[in-house]
């Protein structure tokens, strides 16, 4: 086990220890918190805790793509099986290695981004007792053959997780990323409090997933940071099916003329979990493109919050930004509540922003029953292909693959009652 960490990254943890008891705890004025249920927010009684389940039945259950460039799985926040066929010169590392054996690379990109979409106490929390996550460094003009998927796993009763991820891409090379959180059983509340630093250098492609599939007693606050250089991509997938209560929190920052954000998200809530989803799509070169597509399908009492701003600096004229949320209402009882927002200081932009919030129709089930499909079946037909368009977007089949799978497994627990 390391236990000998850089100086830096110590004196930085007990700075952000000192900074998250000095911050207030978030309150129901704030707008960054608006509609939000702040109860969600009482951690008392989790913990850090080491996993008391079986390493080798975690690692069986860590199904995913099947074939990949590496594979890591950690059961809170431990390590317990890695797998890595990258090619040379590309550093591909658990966190607490690279910060021993790359700790000058790591500083340069760890957590750099002010937080600043409502969880600024949270990411402190995150910074003071992060342990462990992924390093990916990809040189220049080199790309990852494959996948690297991450699976983090939450053990155990009031267990606290903070798994941490930081991918940086050089100029004109390509990579793609999936995290996974899952829970080792249905009964036990955790927390975790998840970062995720993405840096795309100079006309690189970095593309990252994350999929939140923990059970429905757990709560979540994910917080991702991205920037893009000139001409770079940065793709950003969020998938939210578990947690009684989620909290994702997305910040692009488009730093370089000719630079491409897309932030894309499907969530599905049912009985009474919630989801609350904040975007920054922040423009600050010129000629700079940014397109944000959230969908949401809500059942019984679920509820929804989403709060997007696109903000365009003075300097990034020919700005051209999209920012759209939809939310398909599967029940009378549900909630969506959605505030989309522009502010503009350049000149010759090209910008626009809506929400829409709408059930069934009558005639799309009657269409569907025509053809001998029931009607439960075909409202999970149609909210099924409301999400794909979404999904479709991840442009890999086998990652689209292992999205539908997790999307089909909900479909089929709210089919079910959720027995």
């Amino acid at each position: 086990m390391i236990t000998t960490l850089p100086a830096w990254f110590t004196e930085r943890q007990q700075a952000a220890r000192a900074r998250y008891e000095s911050l207030p705890a978030p309150k129901r004025n704030d707008e960054t918190w608006r509609f939000s249920n702040l109860k969600q927010l009482d951690f008392a009684g989790f913990e850090m805790a080491a996993s008391n389940a079986s390493a080798n039945d975690l690692i069986a259950r860590s199904h995913g793509l099947g074939k990949t460039a590496a594979k890591f799985v950690f059961a809170n926040d431990q390590l317990i099986h890695s797998e890595c066929h990258v090619a040379a010169g590309i550093v591909c590392l658990p966190l607490a290695e690279a910060l021993v054996s790359h700790g000058e690379l790591v500083k340069a990109h760890f957590m750099k981004q002010e937080t600043r979409l409502g969880s600024a106490k949270f990411a402190a929390l995150h910074e003071a007792s992060v342990s462990n996550g992924l390093f990916v460094h990809v040189p220049d003009n080199t790309e990852v053959a494959g996948t690297i998927e991450v699976h983090h796993w939450t053990c155990g009763a009031n267990t606290m997780g903070f798994p941490h991820t930081l991918v940086v891409t050089g100029k004109s090379s390509k990579v793609r990323v999936i995290d996974i959180f899952r829970s080792d059983d249905e009964l036990s509340p955790g927390v975790v409090i998840a970062y995720n630093d993405l840096a795309a250098g100079q006309n690189s492609q970095l593309d990252y997933v994350a999929i939140q599939a923990v059970n429905e007693v757990s709560r979540v606050i994910q917080i991702n940071e991205t920037t893009t250089a000139r001409d770079a991509s940065a793709k950003g997938f969020i998938l939210n099916t578990g947690a009684s209560w989620a909290r994702n929190e997305s910040l692009s920052r488009l730093e370089g003329a000719g630079s491409r954000s897309d932030m894309l998200s499907v969530s599905i809530p049912a009985r009474e979990q919630e989801y609350d989803q904040r975007t920054f799509q922040h423009h600050v070169s010129p000629g700079a493109y940014s397109d944000l597509l959230y969908k949401n399908s809500l059942y019984d009492h679920s509820r929804t919050i989403f709060s997007g701003l696109i903000f365009v600096d003075e300097s990034a004229h020919h700005t051209d930004a999209y920012q759209t949320c939809r939310n398909l209402l599967m029940s009378d009882t549900c909630e969506a509540n959605s505030m989309p927002g522009l502010e503009i200081n350049a000149d010759q932009v090209k910008c626009s922003h809506g929400s829409t919030s709408s059930q069934i129709s009558d005639e799309e089930i009657f269409y569907l029953r025509a053809r001998g499909i029931d009607p439960v079946r075909a409202r999970q037909l149609i909210a099924r292909g409301f999400s794909v368009e979404v999904v479709e977007r991840l442009n890999d089949e086998a990652t689209e693959a292992l999205v539908l799978s997790f999307i089909d497994d909900k479909f089929a627990h709210i089919a079910s009652g959720g027995a």
